[in-house]
């Protein structure tokens, strides 16, 4: 049994060995010598004539395209003596970087196509231009793109040609991108024996098109063969659409409470979208030729939301889990995206959808039941045929690893070195991601007004940012540029400055040791899924009784690991400037006794969740709901045998028969008109059961009181349950018993009926039915069914968040919205009739009979009483054709069920 990882990136990558006739091959720059550290360069060395107040530092690593922000002439000795620029080398940013499975940075913060070859010696991208925005630009861009296509219809002579720089030999590497955070709870499990024989599936993390299929084949045949990993080749055209323009243009802000503008343009969709699909469909077809009976699939992150289902249809059986590593936002804003069904849908491919928190997985299940008008429960999605568990379980490190890397000689040296550095002040560390979702803009301006409004730390504290590389943001970048220049202008003085910004990364030696000497850490994400950055930090500032600090946290409340950390972190609100200020001036003058009672707690937790523990808790959550799954597709239910059920029958003392009504007794209809199709038939049938004395015969109707009288008073003797479960009447009796209180209830809809009100004018043909415990909103005679069941969506989801608090719920089904009491169904009545039979007195059979999602409670219960052994005989069966929790099913459906209980009734009579 195999388990398919599948992400964007493999864990792996190829460094081309560099031909001699290459000689334009760009030059890598070498490791950092420690020995350059204490080197004092002048003012004048340390500038560019041109730029005079840009160090080299900054200039030598960052791509062309990218502003710099200017610098004081101090802020250019800080950085020339104390932080070179991350190395683009295996070495520098793996700490065994012959092995391929070493620890990596858990967020590598390379987010572009093709940025490895900054590192090593790859192909760029053939990818052309982005096409326009607006619809006009457009179409003329198409139009130059036919006639270029025309032009080049001349037919063409010779065999294509191959760049000799790609033909030479290679190294398989450890990649630079890609979700590091993953690949390290991969390989600490695979460590630990959690999962064994794994199988990664990905791109190999440069674009491809540069490469002929013979060498494309070798790699792919080298790295299948030597590190169980499957390459997806795609174009680099597909790859350039689905990844810089779908999903970092309109899923990775719209996931992160950003609404893009570019959606407003059909012309824009009309390009990405597409990509996205066809860049997904090469996955799902890659992990199917791989696949093997019995094999486990895991999916991760948005970049691939649709290939779930793309494998389902192939795979019916598949047992298939999705985890998405971002944060999901609220169904308001995610509605916004022009394909959110094609990605709900997709993502409910699998058997799990998991989380990084319970918040995401409820936006989730919200977001399902008013977009696609499905049943959403806490446990999941009830979809036609199938249910879909919906979990939460957080990502988390390797502990042992990265305690292990932190001992490495080079991050002892560096941390000797900073602590020189910055002997007698207080470091406060930071490293994010340049984008407008990392709050690195909100963070430099609460550290503004916190050395305005604290004088007496402007010349003892110190923000090291590191501020990584994204794709470009030229008015962030201008922001941050003119904050970083007012602190240094206001606050810097000959032998100190407050602030130190790096806009690159570091190496990982470097970063190790920055969290190991820092007195706090500060994140102000404005949304984030989780950031493992503190918790990479609570590990660093362990260890030696030299380095051992345990600083506190600043963390915004708005990432998933504020969530875990159950208060130990100084929780802040990113857009509050003053909290994020306040935090700093406390987190410096916190006592060491409350720092050890923050630390314990953040450690613990950070033990806990380890990225060892997340992988085998989601592989183990998966089967085991894979497993009930199978057993409640209505393929694996048995068929009830008639001839087993007529022994249990005929050998027991006491039995009680609980049967629906609609579309079980009676042949299914909307809602308001089920009628039995064979009076007779049922009536004697009935009549019969309840003629014999050891039996107790219920039926559960959702109809009212008066529904079912006018259909069964001719029964005598038949106890009845009305309103799902909120009525119900024993048999030879008048008098009802309502459970629902009467006074809640009258409240409760009168909150109700003015929500329905406004759908009902903006629904054509809709209308509402008032029953005494439960309202349904109908909309089964509209003509634009789309527009109806989105109202509906809308409508259930309205009521589920206003009404919570008064204990109703809004099922929103094809053709209605039921909306009823939370507490009281069919298997609460089945529940208070069973108690009222005394110990000695309990019958020794039970029958119950259903057909859908409103009988399941009934099923469950039924299903526990056997599991407990409270009753001898017990017998679910369902005549839907949807998954159920019965223990069996009849193919034949009312008829077969009317059949098998004439048989039980004859075994009286000829008795």
């Amino acid at each position: 049994m195999t388990t398919h990882v599948v992400s964007l990136f493999l864990p792996y990558t190829v460094d081309f060995h560099e031909s001699k006739s290459n000689q334009t091959s760009p030059q890598r720059p070498a490791p950092p010598k420690l020995a350059d550290l204490d080197r004092k360069p002048s003012v004048s060395s340390s500038i560019r004539s041109k730029h005079d107040e840009q160090p080299v530092s900054l200039l030598k690593r960052a791509p062309p395209s990218h502003i710099q922000l200017p610098k004081t002439p101090m802020r250019m000795l800080e950085l020339e003596d104390i932080f070179t620029p991350g190395q683009p080398s295996a070495a520098t940013h793996f700490p065994k970087p012959a092995d391929p499975r070493g620890l990596v940075r858990s967020d590598a913060h390379v987010p572009d196509w093709g940025a490895s070859g900054l590192f090593f010696n790859q192909p760029q991208s053939r990818a052309e231009p982005t096409p326009p925005d607006t619809i006009l630009e457009y179409a003329k861009a198409q139009e130059r793109a036919q006639a270029q296509k025309e032009r080049m219809k001349a037919p063409q002579t010779g065999k294509p040609t191959t760049d000799p720089r790609w033909a030479t030999e290679y190294t398989v590497v450890p990649a630079v991108q890609g979700n590091g955070g993953l690949s390290n709870a991969v390989r600490a499990a695979i460590d630990n024996k959690s999962i064994k024989d794994v199988l990664t599936v990905g791109l190999i993390g440069f674009p491809t098109d540069s490469l002929n299929e013979e060498k494309k084949n070798e790699i792919y045949e080298k790295l299948e063969e030597e590190h169980e990993a499957l390459t997806v080749f795609v174009s680099d055209k597909d790859f350039d659409g689905h990844y810089a323009h779908y999903c970092k243009t309109i899923l990775w802000p719209v996931f992160h409470y950003i609404i893009p503008d570019h959606p407003k343009s059909k012309a824009f969709l009309d390009h990405s979208w597409v990509f996205y699909v066809k860049v997904n469909q090469a996955f799902a077809d890659k992990v199917v030729k791989g696949y093997k009976r019995g094999d486990i699939i895991w999916i991760h992150d948005y970049h691939l939301c649709l290939v779930p289902q793309m494998i389902r249809q192939k795979l019916p059986d598949a047992q298939i889990g999705f985890f998405l590593h971002t944060a999901f936002p609220s169904s308001e804003v995610f509605r916004c995206l022009a394909a959110r069904k094609e990605l709900l849908d997709g993502m409910l491919g699998s058997n799990l959808v998991a989380f990084q928190t319970p918040e995401y997985a409820h936006h989730f299940l919200q977001t399902c039941s008013r977009i696609l008008s499905v049943e959403a429960t806490e446990d999941g999605v009830q979809l036609e045929n199938r249910f879909v568990n919906v979990w939460s379980s957080p990502i988390g490190i390797d502990p042992r690893a990265l305690a292990l890397a932190r001992e490495e000689p080079e991050v002892l040296e560096w941390i000797q070195t900073m602590q020189k550095r910055y002997e007698g002040k207080k470091v406060i560390v930071a490293r994010d991601k340049l984008d407008s979702i990392r709050g690195v803009r909100q963070k430099l301006l609460a550290f503004e007004l916190f050395l305005n409004k604290n004088p007496q730390w402007k010349d003892k504290v110190v923000l090291i940012q590191v501020a990584t590389s994204t794709t470009e943001d030229t008015e962030l970048a201008a922001t941050v540029s003119e904050i970083v220049t007012r602190i240094d202008a206001v606050h810097s003085t000959l032998t100190h400055n407050p602030l130190v910004f790096l806009r690159q990364d570091i190496a990982f030696s470097q970063y190790l040791a920055l969290l190991s000497i820092a007195d706090a850490l500060a994140i102000t994400s404005l949304r984030e899924g989780m950031n493992l950055t503190c918790h990479e930090f609570v590990i660093c500032q362990d260890g030696r009784a030299s380095t051992k600090k345990h600083s506190p946290v600043i963390l915004s409340e708005f990432t998933g690991s504020a969530s875990i950390f159950e208060g130990a972190d100084l929780a802040v609100n990113p857009w509050d400037y003053n909290n994020i200020a306040e935090a700093f001036r406390i987190a410096l003058e916190m006592t060491d006794e409350e720092k050890e009672r923050r630390y314990a707690k953040l450690r613990n937790m950070v033990m806990h969740h380890t990225g060892d523990f997340w992988v085998s808790n989601l592989s183990n959550h998966l089967a085991k709901v894979h497993e009930e799954q199978f057993k409640r597709d209505t393929m694996s239910i048995p068929r009830l045998s008639s001839n087993n059920l007529a022994r249990a029958y005929e050998n027991s003392g006491k039995r009680l028969f609980i049967l629906d009504y609609e579309g079980t007794l009676a042949a299914f209809g909307s809602v308001s008109n089920t009628i039995l199709t064979n009076t007779e038939r049922v009536v004697d049938v009935l009549n019969d059961l309840v003629a014999d004395e050891k039996n107790a015969v219920y039926v559960m109707s959702g109809l009212t009181v008066q529904g079912t009288e006018l259909v069964f008073d001719r029964i005598r003797g038949l106890g009845l349950i009305a309103e799902n479960g909120c009525f119900y009447r024993e048999g030879y009796s008048d008098d009802w018993t309502q459970f629902p209180d009467e006074e809640k209830t009258v409240k409760w809809k009168e909150s109700v009926k003015p929500i329905l009100q406004y759908y009902v004018e903006r629904v054509e043909g809709s209308w509402v039915e008032e029953r005494h415990c439960s309202l349904i909103f109908h909309y089964e005679r509209t003509h634009d069914n789309e527009s109806s069941s989105r109202h509906a969506g809308d409508c259930a989801n309205h009521i589920n968040d206003a009404c919570e608090q008064q204990r109703v719920k809004a099922i929103p089904s094809k053709d209605s919205v039921i909306i009823e009491p939370v507490d009281f169904d069919k298997g609460t009545a089945a529940q208070h009739i069973f108690s009222r039979y005394p110990e000695s007195a309990r019958p020794d059979f039970l029958f119950v009979a259903g057909n859908d999602r409103s009988d399941e409670g009934v099923f469950r219960w039924a299903k526990q009483l056997k599991d407990k052994g409270t009753v001898t005989n017990v017998q679910t069966v369902t005549v839907g054709d949807r998954n159920s929790v019965a223990l069996s099913t009849l193919t034949n459906g009312t008829t077969g069920l009317l059949s098998a209980l004439a048989k039980l009734a004859k075994i009286h009579t000829s008795s």
